[in-house]
Parts: structure tokens; C-alpha cells; sequence
């Protein structure tokens, strides 16, 4: 390819990272086994080749800056990049990276971390130092990646804000400033587990120093040593926080000269495509080229968008984003008023008919393409509840009512069943369209207090009529969805509007669209009494009165027929029916649907799943702010965040047991922010349905997202540093213990003599020991559901019961605390446990049931410690 390195050509056919070094005026590729060893004085090509759900490959190029480079190296980088950009379509971002000032998504794809090395030359990288002999100091920063920073080693470098690590020959040091998040001083230690595993070889101590405790800390005395003795630090410095908004300059570039225009109101039409333009947004600067410039006119542009940084004394912590025309990122789109969205691409059956005639033809044998069967999302040998929401309270459905919702209604759905052993019980509020405000705004707060009522693992979501996830109707065996409702308050509401039509009449006129999700689900939705309420691609059953036509789209799918007649026997039992097909309809037919009109004859493809993108949430000034976390993975779900998944179609929100949002409500209400204007860069509507999973509750088709290891929920007690330094302290995190209802008192282990250990410390506080039965497994058969209390019978518990947010552990522990939450149970009878509180629990639940949040795991091992040492 004509202006392309030779290096270049071949690449990003497969998911990975593909590194160059500059050296003089050649590209040299590095190894995989020297990826994310990076040399302050050389410059590099980055490419990240992904995969997404479409089987699109998406490039990201980064060209990394080292902080000695030499200029000359810079250029040639940028240069590269461009060239880099053309051998790939010119489909890729670019991202220009500074040593230090790395961006998140960059460092995401080192985990956990990249220290650079101060040397002159990468042939170094093979050398054979013994790095473990010298003491190194590092400033870490960052809560979900690490940048990390060689400092002087000096007692000058440290301060109050940041996180240090002191590596000498013997033992890691770890200071953290006490204005320090606790999420960075658990990043930091991934960083320590990573020295100690590359520069000793696993061998060598671990020591947390925290800034401001000297007293009885012998670690602490031996850390300040280093400096000549302790000293204070002094204070921080406020930084000055500008409440301006950045001022947005646009300009076009001609040759290397930047001419300004005018950026009041930026729309998409003023960008020219054989131009290109430079988007000054203050704190990040874009280049964004148009798809007809040339090769020499790009580099042109960015040597431009160099000497601008330059040229206004910016700080290499601006970040600098290199685009070309059709492949903008969202942040770029999101200063621009208008910015039409991408049409996709529909798949035609005629197409695919066209393809498997031609292949016929010439003797192949061509077999129909199986539909995609839907994925098995959940158990379905659960149990289900419906209740009706009615003028703020609740009634229960029978078995027979509860697979029949009405438009004008709202209902809370309980569907409980057994996965991995545990009990879980998923929570669904369903809004009607045409539901009433009244019953709207009660249905959340009923919901979760249905949720904190049972036993389990509690999740609960909000769904809204005609935007259903598969999740919700699989529950499902069969559900009739009406138009209507039976509230009172709705029942009023048509009264006063004197309105009654499209409401569903028994042996009246009415059209349902059907549809199967499985061989054993099936729904039927009520729609408008028209033709164009007709799809080629669907199933109908109209009723005229006491006679029934079953309507087959010519596009319809077979497993949707095989379940007509199922649907028909709920709809009007023992009533006959009309098999008419499209195109064969009689007169009759259209006369109940008020005469012929044009409907959809496109077939309805599934579309392509959307990639998943996980987001940090957090509250400035009150309003919700959102920072995306690039390549997660579990380790991602700190028990201080509340993070959300962003699946297009529904929206997960993760509370950790340390964050926050203190109830269901909250989190619920962060979704619906979430989903507003301003918070995405794409418009997404208000009822995109919101789970809410708590830390230790996550089921699996949440944790199906991820690369699930169940054994990291053994570390569930403290917060994120505490559980990560326990593991690399070499402590075991499982747990064994009890509560005692009347004293309030708890007792762990971590890997210690149970019964020595348990019976001393009982023994010290002057109580007896508790009996061993109390951790008897559950004797309630497997699949049985708890019992559940109706929203009446939980307004009468305490408070603290009402609030507790997470799963049934938390609040069981709440309720335990209350003398009047329940009746004392009797010495000689254990009361009734659910099977995630007996002894073949998972460590997360009893973890939680041990720990709530106003308990820290390092007060009970402490409490442990004592007594052990008295007892020696």
C-alpha cells in the first residue's frame, strides 16, 4: 500500500495487542511477553484490535509518548499512526498517550498496571537486573485502573491524597494518604501484588501503612526508618476548581493554519469531508479528518494538531483524540446538536431464498436455516406471584388470574426458584401504559418492601408494558396481556373520562398478537382493531363475539403456529376457529378490522446483541455523574461503587455493601438518571427496563456477563483494601460464624481453631457458648419458596427492617437486632433458616449475615486476636 509501512500490513485481523517500538526511522514489533514494558525515551504504536457482537473488528490506535523522547521520535509516531489508520480502512480512533497521563481505556489494556523505565535503550528489557536489591518508591492514583508514577524516594514525595508504594529488598511498603479513596488503596495493591510476584518472586512482606497511625504499629515504625524518622507532612494544597464551563473552538485546517469558526452552536453539517478540523473542547482536543482527504493531508493535520498543543502551553494531561469521518466517538458526537444516527442494515428473507435457489441449482443441499432458540435465561421450575397494585396496596392473584394483565394496571411479580443451591427471588414491577400516576408511584416502594421481606437473594427490576425483556415473559408459561384494567383507581379514571373504548369486553371484538418465546411460553398481546396492527411476520387470533379467525403472517415462524392453539384453549375454551393464512383472508375478516389498509410485510430479524459497557456512577453537586470502566471484568464491582451495565436493551444497576445507595428505591431512581438525556451519548428511552443487583446476590444471568470466578465471593468481609490485603497477606477469607440475636454479638475466623478460638472468646466476654445446631443445614425441600409478607404486614416492622438494602442476610441481621422485629425463638428449636443461611451457604451470604454495614471485618478480627492472645 502506497505511504504505508510494510509492518503494518496484515495487522488487526485477529482480537488482540499489536505493539512497535520506534527505532531511528523503523518500526520494530515487540514480543507478546514484552507487552506493557514501555521505556521513558522511546515512543510506540499501539493498535487493540476488537471483536464486536456484529463480528465487526472496532481499532483503536495509541501512539505512547515517553516523557524523554526525542522530537523527531514524536513526529515519526504520529506519522505512523496515520499510516497505521490507512493500512486499516481508515476506520480506526487514535489516541495520542503522554507517559503519566495515560487515558483509562490505554492502561485497561495492561492490568495491573505499566511502570515505565527510565532507560536509554529497549534492548534493556532483556537484561537481567536484580531490581528486587533496590528501593523504588511510586505514586499510584486511579480507582479502576492504575497509573503509576516513579517518584524521587524522598519523604518530600509523599502527601495526604495520593497512595505510595515503597519497594525495597525485603518487604513492600504501602502508604495511604488519609484523603486517599479506598478504592485507589485497593488498586494499589494490585500493583504490590504485582512487584511481589516479578521483582521477588513471590517472596517477600507485605506491609499497609496509614497515614497519621503510629501508635503500637511496628510496620509504621520500620516504613518512616527509611526517611531518617517520622515527620508530619505538610497539608495539601487546594486545588482551585472552576465552575466556568469550557469554552468549545473550532477549527478548520489549511495546510499546517488553523483558521477559527464560528462555534456557538456546532452542527454536523459544517463538517466538510475533504477537509479536516481540530475541536478545542478545553480539557480534550479533536482532530477530526473527512473520509476524502488524503494520506500526506492527515499527517499534515496532525503535525498541526501537534503544534497547536505546543504552541498553547497546554499540559500534557489534555487528552488528544484523532478520528476520521464515520467512525466518531460518542464524546466527539456529544458537542454537536445534531448528529444523525446510523441506519442499519436489514436482512431480507428474499435475499437469503435467492442465495439457497442458486446453491439448489447446482446440486448442493441447501437445508432451511434453524431459528435462533432463545438462550435459557433462568430456572423454570420455579414458583410464581402476581399481586395487583390498587390505590397504594397490594392484592394477590390467583393461578389462574395472575396470567392476565391489563394495560391500565401496574403488578408486582415474584418469581422464586433455586440455582447453584441458593434461593434466589426475582422482583418484577410492570407498568401498564395506561396505568394510573397513583398506582405508579406506589408500586416500587410495595416492591421493595416485598424484597426485603423474604429469605435469599433478592433482585428486583422494573419493566414497562410493550418493552418486556425475554427475562420477563419467560417466567411466564403463558400470559395474556388485556386492554383495560381492574384497579379501582383506573376503574374511576374511565368513569370521569366517560371512556370505555379499547377496553377488553369478554364476548366482545378484540385482537391479539401472538407469539411463543419457547415450546412451553407463549403470549398474547392485545393490539389496536385495525389492519396495520398486522405484521407479516406475526401470528393473530381475532374475536368477533362468540366466532375466533387464527391469522398466519406468511413470514411467521413455525414454533409460533404450534402454539396457537394452546393460547386459544386460555383465551375462549372449547370455542372453534378459522385457520385463515395471509393473502386467503375472507370479507369477514376485514370487516372486523374496518376494511383492508396497508401493514408491515418486512421480515422482523433479530437484531445483533449490543456490546456491553460497564459505567461508574457517583454524585457531584448532586447531579449524577457517569464514568465508563474500559475491559471489565469482576474485579471491577468494588463493594464501595454502584456501577451499571449498559445492555442497550435493559440496564443493570450494581450496588456494592459499601457504596451509597442505602435501598432498592435509590438505586432504582439512579437507573432512571441514568437513562435521561445528558447522562448517555445516545438517547435512550425512559423505559428501558432496570435491574437492581446487590453485591452477593448477583444471579446468573447477571454474572453471564462476566468471566464469573464464584470462589472471589469468599471475600466479602471489609471493603475493597481490606479483603484485598487480607488475600495477599496469605489469610484465607472464608469465614465461620454466629449471631447472637440477644447480645448483638459476632464472632469470625479466618483459618483459626474454631472451637479453641470461639469458646475463648465467649468465655472472656462471660457468655455461653453457642450451640453448634444453630448452623444446622435447612431442612426445607429444594425449590420450595419462602414465604413472603404482604407490604401490610411490613409496614408494622421496625425501621431498620424496612431499609435494609440487599439480600434477606442484611436484613434477617436488621430484624434480629429489633426486640420487636420477631418472637424470641426457643433454645431447643432453631428457628426456620432459608438454605442461603445454613451451613452449605456460599461465604458471600454468611458474610454478609455476620458483617452489616456499620460492622468492619478488621473490629471482629481484632476482637479474634485478643482473645487468641490472652488464651497463649
Amino acid at each position: 500500500m502506497k505511504g504505508v509501512d510494510d509492518a503494518f500490513l496484515g495487522v488487526g485481523d485477529k482480537p488482540g495487542l499489536d505493539i512497535w517500538c520506534i527505532v531511528g526511522s523503523s518500526l520494530a514489533p515487540l514480543a507478546k511477553s514484552q507487552h506493557g514494558k514501555f521505556y521513558a525515551r522511546n515512543c510506540y504504536i499501539i493498535l487493540n484490535t476488537a471483536e464486536l457482537k456484529t463480528g465487526v473488528r472496532r481499532h483503536d490506535v495509541h501512539y505512547w509518548v515517553g516523557e524523554e523522547a526525542k522530537e523527531e521520535d514524536c513526529l515519526m509516531a504520529s506519522d505512523k499512526a496515520v499510516e497505521l489508520d490507512a493500512a486499516l480502512g481508515s476506520n480506526t480512533v487514535q489516541h495520542r498517550e503522554t507517559q503519566g497521563e495515560e487515558s483509562d481505556k490505554f492502561l485497561s489494556y495492561f492490568r495491573p498496571c505499566i511502570i515505565p523505565v527510565h532507560s536509554h535503550s529497549p534492548s534493556h528489557m532483556e537484561g537481567s537486573r536484580n531490581k528486587s536489591s533496590q528501593t523504588t518508591m511510586f505514586s499510584c492514583e486511579g480507582e479502576h485502573v492504575a497509573r503509576v508514577t516513579e517518584v524521587v524516594f524522598s519523604r518530600s514525595s509523599l502527601d495526604h491524597k495520593g497512595v505510595f508504594i515503597v519497594d525495597t529488598a525485603s518487604k513492600i511498603f504501602v502508604f495511604s494518604g488519609c484523603n486517599s479513596s479506598v478504592q485507589t488503596r485497593a488498586k494499589a495493591l494490585d500493583v504490590v501484588r504485582h512487584l511481589k510476584e516479578n521483582r521477588h518472586s513471590g517472596r517477600c512482606e507485605i506491609a499497609a501503612i496509614e497515614d497519621g497511625k503510629l501508635v503500637g504499629d511496628s510496620d509504621a515504625g520500620e516504613f518512616w526508618n527509611l526517611f531518617g524518622g517520622y515527620a508530619p507532612i505538610p497539608r495539601d494544597l487546594l486545588e482551585a476548581v472552576s465552575m466556568n464551563m469550557p469554552l468549545e473552538k473550532l477549527f478548520w485546517i489549511n495546510k499546517r493554519t488553523l483558521v477559527p469558526m464560528e462555534a456557538h452552536l456546532l452542527d454536523r453539517e459544517i463538517l466538510n469531508s475533504d477537509r479536516s478540523y481540530i475541536l478545542d473542547c478545553s480539557t480534550e482536543i479533536f482532530l477530526w479528518m473527512g473520509m476524502t482527504t488524503l494520506v500526506s493531508e492527515r499527517k499534515t493535520s496532525v503535525t498541526a494538531l501537534e503544534d497547536y498543543v505546543h504552541s498553547q502551553g497546554r499540559s500534557s494531561a489534555v487528552r488528544t483524540v484523532i478520528m476520521t469521518e464515520g467512525h466518531e466517538t460518542d464524546d466527539f458526537k456529544l458537542h454537536f446538536q445534531h448528529w444523525p444516527k446510523i441506519v442499519e442494515m436489514k436482512l431480507y428473507d428474499a435475499g437469503r431464498e435467492k442465495v439457497a435457489a442458486i446453491f439448489k441449482h447446482h446440486g448442493y443441499d441447501v437445508t432451511e436455516i434453524p431459528e435462533h432458540e432463545p438462550q435459557q435465561l433462568i430456572s423454570c421450575n420455579g414458583s410464581l406471584k402476581v399481586w395487583l397494585v390498587d390505590c397504594g396496596c397490594t392484592t394477590l392473584l390467583s393461578t389462574e388470574e395472575q396470567e392476565k394483565l391489563y394495560t391500565g394496571d401496574c403488578y408486582i411479580v415474584q418469581y422464586s426458584y433455586v440455582e447453584d443451591g441458593k434461593d434466589y427471588h426475582l422482583f418484577f414491577a410492570w407498568y401498564g401504559k395506561n396505568s394510573i400516576k397513583e398506582d405508579s408511584v406506589a408500586t416500587a416502594s410495595l416492591m421493595s418492601s416485598l424484597a426485603n421481606s423474604v429469605k435469599g437473594h433478592p433482585v428486583v427490576a422494573q419493566v414497562f408494558d410493550g418493552r418486556e425483556p425475554e427475562l420477563f415473559f419467560s417466567i411466564f408459561k403463558s400470559l395474556i396481556i388485556f386492554k383495560g384494567g381492574r384497579s379501582a383507581a383506573y376503574k374511576n379514571h374511565v368513569v370521569q373520562k366517560s371512556d370505555r373504548n379499547g377496553c377488553h369486553q369478554k364476548d366482545e371484538v378484540a385482537l391479539f398478537h401472538v407469539q411463543a418465546l419457547r415450546h412451553d411460553c407463549v403470549q398474547a398481546i392485545q393490539v389496536d382493531l385495525v389492519a396495520t396492527s398486522l405484521n407479516s411476520s406475526h401470528c393473530y387470533i381475532l374475536q368477533d363475539h362468540s366466532s375466533f379467525f387464527i391469522w398466519l403472517g406468511s413470514l411467521s415462524s413455525p414454533s409460533d403456529h404450534n402454539m396457537l392453539d394452546r393460547m386459544m384453549n386460555k383465551l375462549c375454551p372449547f370455542k372453534q376457529s378459522l385457520l385463515v393464512r395471509e393473502g386467503s383472508e375472507p370479507d369477514d375478516f376485514w370487516k372486523v378490522l374496518g376494511g383492508r389498509s396497508e401493514y408491515s410485510k418486512e421480515k422482523r430479524v433479530k437484531g445483533w446483541p449490543a456490546d456491553r459497557h460497564l459505567y461508574a456512577c457517583r454524585f457531584e453537586q448532586g447531579l449524577l455523574k457517569v464514568k465508563e470502566v474500559f475491559s471489565f471484568c469482576q474485579d471491577d464491582l468494588a463493594t464501595e461503587e454502584t456501577l451499571v451495565l449498559d445492555c442497550n436493551n435493559e440496564i443493570y444497576v450494581w450496588v456494592g455493601l459499601h457504596s451509597d445507595v442505602t435501598s432498592k428505591e435509590q438505586a432504582l431512581n439512579i437507573g432512571k438518571m441514568f437513562l435521561q438525556d445528558g447522562i448517555l451519548h445516545d438517547r435512550r428511552s425512559i423505559e428501558t427496563t432496570v435491574y437492581i443487583i446487590t453485591e452477593g446476590d448477583e444471579p446468573a444471568f447477571f454474572t453471564d456477563f462476566f468471566k464469573w470466578d464464584s470462589s472471589k465471593q469468599s471475600s466479602m468481609v471489609g471493603n475493597s483494601f481490606e479483603r484485598k490485603l487480607a488475600l495477599l497477606k496469605g489469610l484465607s477469607p472464608k469465614l465461620e460464624g454466629f449471631i447472637i440475636a440477644d447480645e448483638h454479638l459476632v464472632k469470625t475466623t479466618l483459618h483459626c481453631n474454631v472451637s479453641n478460638d470461639c469458646h475463648d472468646m465467649f468465655r472472656l466476654l462471660g457468655m455461653q457458648t453457642p450451640d453448634r445446631s444453630m448452623r444446622r443445614p435447612s431442612l426445607r425441600r429444594p425449590g420450595v419458596s419462602s414465604e413472603t409478607s404482604t407490604p401490610e404486614h411490613q409496614q408494622q416492622r421496625p425501621t431498620a427492617a424496612r431499609r435494609a438494602f440487599g439480600s434477606a442476610s442484611a436484613g434477617r441481621f436488621a430484624r434480629e437486632r429489633s426486640p420487636a422485629a420477631a418472637p424470641t425463638a426457643s433454645p431447643s428449636t432453631p428457628s426456620p433458616r432459608s438454605r442461603s443461611s445454613s451451613s452449605t451457604s456460599t461465604p458471600t451470604a454468611v458474610a454478609r449475615q455476620l458483617f452489616p454495614a456499620s460492622l468492619h471485618a478488621s473490629e471482629a478480627v481484632h476482637a479474634l486476636s485478643n482473645s487468641t492472645s490472652r488464651r497463649r
